[in-house]
């Protein structure tokens, strides 16, 4: 049983991680804040951080708005095994991404990201986990601090107003919270380090995604065709990380978890 500190106690990841993670291991969820002044850091084996600000989201790189950077200087403990949860919007769009794949990040939010990760692998090295993480399937939709919207986001929000988008042959990558948490602990029970890219690591079309995510609508609804100009199709190579820990990762239990989903957003 490993310690473990998640920061970014308010937020739809760390609240996810710690209920999962918190039946297998010693877990303590706390805020960003909190944790600027929180004295026991250095007794934890793990820290990940899922906090984030607006500024680091919009703006230009400033290490004033990374809060990675803030938490890895007060570590001291040298043992400590940093998680970064970085982005799979630091590569170039493409089908199977791996992680030696070109790096070319649009966004100013990916082009923090990468460079964060790139200041922690400066100052950690070898006790750092960085993770690239594709599009998250879960139910955002009741926490109050939703600073992205995500793809179940603007479904959702599209569903309750009667539309479902038609993506056409669009695809991107995805991975279900539940997937994700379960991964997160396989990675800590296997003593990983490195860059992993953390997706089911296919081709999935978004209009399979949609009609899950819609099984258990009720109400009336009218298709309408996404005729938006440039979607940004890719999958992520994940054998690298899946090689590691072994598990069950796939399609059809991606679909189980939208499935579930569904249920609860349209109870």
């Amino acid at each position: 049983m490993k310690k473990i500190l998640i920061i970014g106690k308010r937020g739809f990841i760390g609240k996810s991680l710690n209920k999962f993670l918190k039946t297998k291991h010693n877990v303590k969820l706390i805020s960003f804040k909190e944790a600027l002044n929180f004295k026991q850091i250095d007794k934890y084996n793990y820290v990940i951080n899922s906090s984030t600000n607006k500024d680091y989201i919009k703006k230009k790189y400033n290490k004033n708005f990374d809060n990675d950077l803030k938490i890895v200087e007060r570590i001291n403990n040298k043992k400590i095994i940093y998680v970064f949860l970085s982005t799979s919007k630091v590569y170039k769009a493409k089908p199977n991404i791996n992680e030696k794949s070109k790096l070319s990040p649009k966004s100013n939010y990916s082009k923090n990201k990468l460079m964060t990760e790139k200041i922690l692998f400066s100052k950690l090295k070898n006790n750092l986990i960085i993770l690239r993480i594709s599009n998250i399937i879960g139910n955002k939709l009741k926490f109050s601090k939703n600073l992205h919207n995500t793809f179940v986001d603007v479904f959702y929000e599209r569903a309750k107003k009667g539309i479902i988008f038609d993506n056409n042959q669009n695809y991107k990558d995805f991975i279900s919270i539940h997937k994700f948490c379960e991964i997160m602990n396989m990675i800590i029970l296997k003593d990983l380090r490195g860059t992993f890219n953390l997706s089911i690591g296919k081709k999935v079309f978004l209009n399979d995604i949609v009609k899950w995510l819609n099984h258990f609508n009720k109400n009336k609804f009218k298709i309408v065709n996404y005729s938006r100009a440039h979607t940004r199709n890719f999958y992520l190579n994940n054998k690298k990380l899946m090689s590691k820990i072994k598990i069950s990762n796939n399609l059809e239990s991606l679909k189980k978890d939208c499935l579930n989903l569904s249920k609860r957003l349209f109870k």
